[in-house]
């Protein structure tokens, strides 16, 4: 019988690895409180109809990508694809809607979706995202990029760039949807099959093909921003003045039009060069009549989803460093049950008092105790055996210079403290 092995797309993480995972989290949740964005925890399964109202039925996303299951009642839900249908909802089903406004949350979750597993893109992935409510106005588009940008920069992140574009509400959309159609299908012969069937759903997804052909065609497409109405051109004209004012460098490109259904006005993307074809590493936007269409008032909405696997790639393409794992201030070799027992005494002792310390759990020989200790990078060590317990003495040793000192093996706390290296 051959080993069981994950799931095809999904990650195994280890602690090296979980450096860069806590850097990442702790630097989102820093920033984002530091904009008065507070957590939010919403479940890892919704309704299937949620996602289909809320990210769009003839999305890429709810057609082929969603895991959908039904439970023992014969109801059917979804894993969650991405996060902000989740966070409209809770915000209506717990009234949330008759707070101060803006309302503004900040999320770490895990996603799912059916895709071809590749560098930056997995099936199961993690996502910092944050989700603005009540405000309309351009400020607050800039005041959420500035969020993400801070972020990046945190990360140490370089060659990142930020590309803007307004797709239009729902007064100027359909009219920019109907000159798109009417472009593709004077090229339909030329669309992939898959484009071909977007043509009479969602026309605005081929200018996301990655198909060189479709790609090709996209090119010299009608741009959204040539049919803008007036109210989303001033929006845009205004964001753009604003981002200028925080010193915010930006691209206009008019073919960012993001995945999903919800967004309206203004899209963005942080995309790093050098990390593969999967670089864009923050998308997000507005959606002002997304919390309107789950059933809610009507609630302008602008937000970003990072992804953290694509975040670590643009780190490590940086040189930025992980988050430091602890090592342990302390490590005590034991030789004997009566010096083993008591190094797990003083081993609890210390950690009970915010001390990372270890000692021996595999009976290991003193010479492996001590090849541990240097292995694991351990400050000092402490070597107990019978004449040690006898007289109540032992060697302190400083692991980076060689020192040693004689100290009482029941003050091994007080000792630890007037050691230069202890905090």
């Amino acid at each position: 019988m051959g080993n069981i092995k994950k799931p095809r797309g999904t990650i195994d993480i280890f602690p090296d690895e979980m450096g860069f995972f806590r850097r990442i989290e702790s630097t989102a949740r820093d920033t984002a409180e530091l904009y008065g964005f507070g957590e939010i925890r919403t479940p890892t399964f919704e309704e299937l109809a949620l996602f289909k109202r809320g990210v769009g039925e003839v999305t890429d996303v709810v057609q082929k990508e969603m895991y959908t299951f039904e439970d023992k009642e014969g109801r059917t839900f979804a894993l969650r694809p991405e996060g902000t249908a989740s966070v409209v909802r809770a915000i209506i089903e717990n009234g949330k809607t008759s707070d101060a406004m803006p309302l503004k949350y900040y999320y770490l979750i895990n996603c799912f979706r059916y895709e071809k597993p590749q560098a930056g893109r997995s099936r199961e992935f993690f996502q910092f995202g944050t989700e603005m409510f009540g405000a309309k106005d351009a400020s607050a588009d800039a005041t959420v990029i500035s969020l993400a940008d801070m972020i990046i920069r945190r990360l140490g992140i370089k060659n990142v760039k930020l590309h803007i574009n307004s797709i239009g509400c729902p007064e100027c959309r359909p009219i920019y949807r109907q000159a798109l159609t009417d472009y593709f299908k004077s090229h339909e012969g030329e669309l992939c099959d898959t484009c071909k069937e977007r043509l009479n759903t969602n026309p605005l997804r081929i200018l996301d093909c990655k198909n060189p052909e479709c790609a090709k065609i996209a090119k010299d497409a009608p741009n959204t921003v040539d049919y803008l109405c007036d109210e989303c051109k001033e929006h845009f004209e205004t964001l753009k003045e604003y981002l200028k004012a925080q010193n915010t460098e930006y691209e206009v490109d008019t073919r960012i039009v993001r995945g999903l259904d919800y967004y309206t006005k203004t899209v963005f993307e942080f995309i790093c060069e050098g990390i593969g074809a999967q670089s864009t590493v923050c998308g997000g936007g507005r959606y002002d009549g997304l919390m309107e269409q789950l059933g809610g008032p009507s609630l302008p909405g602008i937000g970003f989803a990072m992804g953290i696997t694509r975040l670590i790639l643009a780190m490590k393409e940086s040189d930025s460093l992980p988050y430091d794992m602890k090592n342990p201030t302390l490590y005590i070799a034991s030789m004997g049950k009566e010096a083993t027992a008591k190094a797990l005494e003083i081993v609890l002792s210390l950690r009970n008092r915010g001390i990372y310390a270890e000692c021996d759990i595999c009976a290991r020989s003193l010479k492996a105790q001590m090849k541990y200790a240097d292995k694991i990078g351990a400050s000092y060590t402490l070597i107990l055996g019978d004449n040690e317990l006898a007289t109540g003495k032992a060697q302190l040793k400083n692991m980076y210079n060689s020192t040693q000192k004689e100290i009482d093996i029941n003050g091994i706390y007080e000792a630890l403290s007037n050691e230069p290296m202890m905090l």
